[in-house]
């Protein structure tokens, strides 16, 4: 027998409660003392430092929150408008994904750490070079998920195209485009996440805002409650973006909605 998928509201409402549990459970070890509060501060010690960081004397956090919201969605659209016409040229053209995989096989596997030194050497620290990092630690990663959402396009799909004497702008704009889509979004929305990740490093380095920079600075101060704070920031604005990417497969993707298929 299938199990019953639960409704909406059972999902939020069981989420709830653990999450209220698991926070009531670490708030209570930390004010018991078997945790201390120096290496892991208590829930409503972040609250109150996050608190002070948004309407304190100094308020950096929202700041510092749309300084990395803006570098990240920068680089990962740029990554995105170049990435994904790469990719399905790649898909559907043999010889040209001959001709790019030996260089991709080197790109993909370079972290975005990776290029930190020579992008301050090319643009210094200011802005540009953080987009750069988010672009170069997320395009193969795009380039790749389009490429191989492209090649699971069923090869049948495009051959009845052609022979009902479609071009091959119009089987790519009519079959292989609508059929990879779905996956290139959840190529995409992994990338996402992989563009936080390229930015929080980059702020580390060589930076005077943002989320990254705030806990890296929040480490130097041995401020805990400043780490966890630019950490719970970074959660929370992922989720606010990934809710805006679930609106953006529904605009896109309407016959997922109905449960058929394009």
């Amino acid at each position: 027998m299938e199990e019953k998928e639960l409704d909406l509201w059972k999902v939020a409402v069981v989420g709830a409660l653990s999450l209220v549990f698991f926070l009531g459970l670490w708030e209570i070890a930390v004010r018991a003392g078997l945790i201390s509060a120096f290496f892991l501060p208590a829930p409503s010690q972040v609250v109150q430092r996050g608190g002070q960081m948004a309407a304190g004397h100094r308020p950096v956090l929202l700041g510092d929150v749309g300084s990395s919201a803006r570098r990240v969605m920068a680089g990962f659209l740029l990554s995105a408008l170049i990435g994904v016409p790469c990719g399905l040229v790649l898909g559907t053209s043999p010889w040209v994904r001959a001709a790019m995989n030996p260089v991709i096989s080197i790109l993909r596997p370079l972290p975005a750490l990776s290029w930190i030194p020579l992008s301050i050497i090319w643009l210094g620290i200011g802005e540009k070079q953080k987009y750069a990092i988010v672009f170069m630690g997320c395009f193969a990663s795009v380039l790749v998920y389009t490429t191989d959402a492209t090649l699971r396009v069923n090869p049948t799909l495009r051959l009845a195209a052609l022979n009902l004497g479609a071009s091959r702008f119009q089987v790519l704009r009519h079959v292989i485009l609508p059929g990879a889509l779905p996956d290139i979004l959840s190529g995409l929305k992994v990338v996402l996440a992989i563009a936080w990740t390229c930015v929080i490093s980059a702020e580390m380095v060589g930076a005077t805002g943002g989320l990254g920079f705030r806990i890296w600075t929040g480490k130097d101060l041995s401020d805990s409650s400043q780490v966890l704070v630019g950490m719970l920031c970074i959660s929370v604005t992922v989720l606010v973006l990934d809710v805006a990417f679930r609106g953006l497969e529904r605009l896109l993707l309407p016959w997922q909605k109905r449960g058929r298929g394009p």
